[in-house]
């Protein structure tokens, strides 16, 4: 595996273990109530109070009981990751699956957590509408890391083929991501890790590009 993007080795401490401990109380507990109440007759105070937090607590998680529905994108890695990918010059789309390692954070490996999820989106269209929003800042954000490391490698290029390029490949990454996670969602197995489901997607993607290729001439 490459070291491109990889996370950072060294474990949370228990600070973040505990802000992990907290987001999933709030989610886990925000899932539960719609799903027995509906969503019109759960608060946030009611949340609160079954994850065992403040309000103000839930606050400094999400902005509403709707985010906390939607739930985060991924987050960009450290700033130190992006900077090997942009330094890396192995096959790009290979680099941006390394990058997606570091992506992806506990939350991603809760069974119980997309199963819940799952069945909250069906009910509430408007809940999944606003998780693609907040899915469309990542995207943002990973599209400006794509163009840089595009500019570092290609500076003869003309900017809008670059900008072009990086689109692309910012979308093929994104719909790849989602491919892992449909099938990580499907399989019901606890023990099972999303980032190994991504390697498998990415990996997928690698052999489905090489056996598309028009043969040499």
């Amino acid at each position: 595996m490459s070291e491109v993007g990889t996370a950072d080795p060294a474990e949370p401490g228990l600070r973040e273990r505990k802000r992990i401990a907290t987001r999933r109380a709030i989610l886990l507990a925000a899932l539960q109530l719609v799903s027995e109440k509906g969503l019109e007759s759960t608060t946030v105070d009611e949340i609160s109070r079954l994850a065992d937090v403040s309000p103000r607590t839930f606050f400094n998680y999400f902005p509403s009981k709707e985010d906390a529905l939607a739930g985060e994108a991924p987050q960009m890695p450290s700033d130190a990751a992006v900077e090997r990918f942009i330094a890396a010059r192995g096959p790009l789309i290979a680099d941006l699956g390394h990058l997606f390692d570091a992506t992806v954070d506990d939350v991603a490996h809760d069974v119980e957590m997309i199963a819940a999820r799952k069945e909250v989106f069906q009910r509430y269209p408007h809940i999944t509408a606003l998780r693609m929003e907040h899915f469309r800042h990542f995207e943002a954000d990973l599209l400006e890391v794509v163009e840089r490391r595009l500019t570092a490698e290609h500076p003869e290029q003309p900017e809008d083929d670059r900008s072009r390029r990086a689109r692309l490949a910012v979308f093929v990454c994104i719909a790849t991501m989602r491919h892992a996670w449909m099938t990580f969602a499907a399989s019901g197995e606890p023990a099972e890790r999303i980032v190994d489901r991504m390697h498998e997607s990415f990996a997928e993607l690698t052999d489905l590009l090489a056996t598309s290729a028009p043969p040499p001439r």
